[in-house]
């Protein structure tokens, strides 16, 4: 997914950037290529400043198997990646293995660019996180293998909810919800409890998830709108009364500035990206000198009683159907993503992209709260045209009308639906 590549996994001051790991694990493919005598392979920059030794192990284990083969690497950053790729996917002159953006990939799956996988062929692949199988995955085949995931967090300020005496993190969504009471009663409402952007889709859709509802279902082969239906209207209005009760700001703003608005000291908790308390901490950030002691990451109840649902963000690896070293491409990755490049990841202090090993992660302090958070997620709808709802901005429009009180859940709802039912169905 196009965003930071930035985590901060465990406490707030701790932050980490994401990343791919290598390992020395072998895999295979049926598609054409045995006997491919060079490979290219696309990542973008993290892989480059921050991982060389597990691409450098990937291609070991694959030249081991392959004596002579020559791999080359090109790196490129987020802004760029996607042009350079659609202009070379018209030629004959295909990288074998891509890097792609987990929401990036359903437009490319959707126009046939990437050639199908045996998931048989990389191990872990029956534990993949769901929401990550999710992405790579579309009618029915797999066209892509997730290598990192990025969940959500709750973050606060300990010394914020300590003034009321608040001491440790929500278990509950009513704990939760007491402890904001209490904040908001005493800071007043120039101050955020909880500061919620009303644009953030990711979080309202959290809401929407928790209550059994979905963006969209899929029946008989064809996506309809779900955002009116009972379930998913009961996730609306709990989402619409966090906004309501503890969001005190600008109700027309998206989250891509959460972070700097948290480091301004004017709101005691936010719901987002892992890295974004940490970050809020940062000098350049903290206008109150006091967040890098102060923050703490949690995992979030849902008003189910359950875990609140995150959107996993993050990376897939790809071959371009136009490669000429398919079978290849395909063991590289494998070795890339497979278990020992999965601890090359945790020993990073990031999160792995299948529950055998997140659920190791879940014992050790520093990577225990984003593991279990991750642990209950979703994704967006995977059908054709889901590139046109986001492009119109139907669900960031939907929470806006909603947040600011200009339509009710109910009519905001049934007209995203109706927005959604125009284009969801269009390659």
């Amino acid at each position: 997914m196009k965003r930071k590549l930035i985590a901060a996994i465990g406490i707030a001051g701790m932050v980490v950037t994401v990343a791919a790991c290598g390992g020395s694990d072998s895999g295979s493919s049926d598609n054409s290529g045995t006997d491919a005598k060079e490979l290219t392979v696309w990542l973008t920059v993290d892989a480059q400043n921050n991982w060389p030794e597990l691409v450098k192990a990937a291609d070991a284990a694959v030249q081991k198997k392959h004596p002579g083969i020559k791999i080359n690497h090109e790196y490129y950053g987020w802004p760029d990646k996607n042009t350079k790729l659609d202009a070379v996917l018209a030629t004959d002159k295909a990288p074998d293995v891509v890097e792609m953006g987990n929401t990036e990939m359903l437009g490319y799956m959707v126009k046939g660019a990437f050639a199908p996988l045996d998931t048989s062929k990389f191990t872990n692949s029956s534990a993949w996180l769901d929401g990550l199988k999710a992405s790579v995955t579309y009618d029915g085949k797999t066209y892509g293998v997730p290598y990192y995931a990025g969940g959500r967090v709750g973050n606060w300020r300990k010394d914020v909810f300590a003034s009321v005496g608040v001491k440790s993190t929500p278990k509950t969504y009513a704990e939760l919800t007491a402890a904001l009471d209490k904040v908001q009663k005493k800071e007043g409402d120039k101050f955020s409890a909880w500061y919620q952007p009303t644009r953030d889709w990711y979080a309202a859709m959290s809401f929407v998830y928790d209550a059994g509802g979905s963006i969209a279902v899929e029946s008989g082969g064809q996506w309809k709108g779900n955002l009116s239906s009972p379930e998913s209207v009961k996730g609306l209005t709990a989402f619409k009364n966090v906004v309501d009760k503890y969001m005190h700001g600008d109700k027309t703003k998206d989250e891509s500035d959460r972070y700097i608005v948290y480091g301004q000291g004017k709101s005691g908790m936010i719901f987002g990206a892992a890295w974004e308390g940490a970050t809020s901490a940062d000098p350049k950030n903290d206008k109150t000198g006091k967040l890098k002691d102060s923050l703490e990451n949690f995992v979030m109840p849902g008003p189910s009683g359950k875990n609140l649902p995150v959107f996993l963000g993050g990376s897939d690896l790809a071959v371009p159907v136009k490669s000429k070293a398919q079978a290849v491409a395909a063991e590289w990755i494998n070795a890339f993503t497979g278990p020992s490049g999965q601890k090359g990841l945790m020993a990073k202090g990031n999160l792995p992209n299948n529950k055998t090993d997140l659920a190791t992660l879940k014992n050790d302090p520093a990577t225990a709260v984003p593991a279990t958070a991750a642990e209950a997620n979703w994704f967006v709808p995977m059908a054709p045209g889901w590139g046109q709802v986001e492009k119109a901005q139907v669900l960031q429009n939907m929470l806006q009308s909603i947040g600011t009180g200009k339509k009710s859940v109910e009519d905001a709802a049934k007209e995203a639906d109706a927005a959604i039912d125009k284009v969801i169905n269009n390659k």
